[in-house]
């Protein structure tokens, strides 16, 4: 701009020179530059041209009789470095001005002009980064303890909306107050909590002498006679129709209860704010982290695994009219996979003595709390023992195995790092199952059948688990000492009963006696 301004008034008229004395412009800049050879000696400004890498070369403005001239040059005073105003940059070839015209066309200014020359080579080029690839399992992100967080929640939610428009009150205070601060267990059936009688045919159910009516899911009164206490099996349990039991009914009428999806989805539901709370802060933290390390896919496999097989075992041997909620089997899971990868890396932590004080006391008191009446210590049991066995079937092999076989083997790298060979695991399974087992070590043969073992045994246990709860509905008798404490008849709490009598004192038992069905609280 201001080499337009001043040659372009110049033409007609003359700066009055300024009365302080002219500025000396350095030069160090235009060090590189020479004169053009090829120029005539009566141009009027002395023109440069810079190295090859400049951004301005003269050369290039030449005209086509190769006499070049620049803006200024003529009527207009001589631009030199004795004049504070001139600025010694070389200009484009000359357009004619008319009269009119005092200023050259816009168009004609070089857009990126700067009086000093940047070359091209110290120019910086900002490369273009090229996003990561990542697996969709192989993330930092733990995406499953987020997603699982957030289905649980929001059932939570659903559960105390339910609650509130079936009695009023999203927390159960009628008949009993729920001690968990939840809906009442009435609500927690109907949305699909582990209940044996809308899973299976149960004894004293479906062979009882007398018709048996059942608490409805909306009940707030303890009267047995009230409406409200004279559902069918049916409207308690809700979803698919299950066959109401009848006078005369037997074990292997068709059909039979078979809710099965009630071993899947109590993993989602919690008996109250408490109950959700314990689980909820363990799952963010212990799980989080355990996320992270084993991969999202392994920690998925766990989780439901140990879950749906801690409510198989409780199903088998817990009292039949208790009715289980929560995630406590699949975070048992979790915490036994802990356990296997703390004592595979033994000697590679700081202090493992207090990671495995932590890990103990955690297990103590989860156990003990499940002694409780009406807690199903069996789902944390069956939990803990499905992940044990799984996390000998997916975890890496222990560090002084793998410093004896060799830790390059493929599939002995680290949960704790990514993959670092293509050609590890699976994959090189894949491409070439028979190269992928030769050249193995003894040692490296013996571990992968503990594994295969595991496995194996691990399926074995599921299936007699299930047929046994559907078919033979064998039990125990001191398996249930596993889940209570052998004080104040706690052990019987939970027993469907046949007796002539009225509702229990005691509100965590249930009864059934002639013409009703109570259930009262349990969590």
């Amino acid at each position: 701009m201001a080499t337009e301004a001043f040659y372009g008034n110049s033409v007609r008229q003359q700066r009055p020179k300024s009365r302080l004395p002219p500025l000396p412009i350095a030069l160090s800049s235009y060090t590189t530059h020479r004169p053009i050879s090829t120029l005539p000696n009566d141009s009027p400004i002395t023109p440069y041209i810079e190295s090859k890498e400049s951004f301005y070369n003269l050369q290039t403005h030449e005209s086509n009789d190769s006499q070049p001239r620049f803006y200024g040059a003529g009527e207009g005073p001589k631009a030199n470095d004795s004049d504070r105003f001139s600025e010694n940059v070389p200009l484009r070839p000359p357009v004619d001005l008319s009269p009119s015209d005092e200023h050259p066309p816009q168009e004609s200014r070089r857009e990126n002009e700067s009086p000093l020359p940047h070359p091209v080579s110290h120019r910086r080029r900002k490369k273009r980064r090229e996003p990561e690839k990542k697996g969709f399992f192989q993330g930092r992100v733990p995406w499953v303890v987020y997603t699982l967080t957030l289905i649980q929640v929001t059932v939570f939610i659903a559960e105390m909306v339910k609650n509130s428009l079936l009695t009023g009150t999203p927390i159960e205070i009628h008949p009993t107050v729920n001690p968990m601060l939840g809906p009442s267990i009435y609500v927690l059936i109907n949305m699909g909590a582990r209940y044996v009688p809308c899973m299976r045919s149960t004894d004293g159910i479906q062979n009882s002498p007398v018709m048996i009516t059942w608490p409805c899911p909306n009940t707030t009164s303890a009267d047995v006679n009230s409406p409200m206490n004279r559902c069918q099996l049916s409207d308690l349990c809700g979803f698919s129709p299950v066959p109401d039991p009848y006078v005369g009914d037997t074990l292997t009428n068709q059909p039979q209860p078979n809710q099965w999806f009630r071993f899947i989805i109590p993993m989602f539901l919690h008996a109250g704010i408490i109950h959700i709370s314990f689980n909820i802060l363990l799952q963010l933290t212990l799980g989080r982290e355990m996320e992270k390390e084993i991969g999202s896919l392994r920690f998925l496999l766990v989780y439901l695994s140990s879950g749906i097989f801690g409510f198989v075992l409780g199903g088998n041997f817990a009292p039949s009219g208790v009715a289980s909620t929560g995630c406590s089997g699949a975070l048992f899971g979790i915490i036994a996979i802990m356990l296997l990868d703390l004592l595979y890396s033994w000697k590679d932590r700081k202090s493992p003595g207090k990671e495995l004080a932590f890990i103990i006391l955690d297990i103590v008191i989860s156990f003990v709390l499940g002694l409780l009446p009406g807690l199903d210590n069996f789902a944390h049991i069956g939990g803990f023992l499905m992940g044990l066995v799984l996390g000998i079937c997916i975890l890496h092999s222990p560090n002084i195995l793998r410093e004896r076989v060799g830790s390059d083997d493929g599939p002995h790298s680290p949960v704790t790092t990514k993959a670092r060979r293509r050609k590890d695991g699976v994959k090189e399974f894949a491409k070439e199952p028979v190269g992928f087992f030769r050249g193995r070590k003894p040692l490296w043969w013996a571990w992968w059948l503990v594994r295969a073992a595991a496995l194996i045994g691990a399926l074995v246990c599921f299936i007699i688990l299930l047929d046994n709860f559907y078919k033979y509905r064998t039990t125990c008798s001191w398996c249930k000492y596993l889940s209570c404490l052998n004080i104040n008849n706690w052990c019987d709490v939970g027993n469907i009963q046949l007796q002539n009598t009225n509702v229990s004192n005691n509100r965590r038992d249930l009864f059934t006696f002639p013409g009703h069905a109570s259930l009262q609280d349990f969590f």
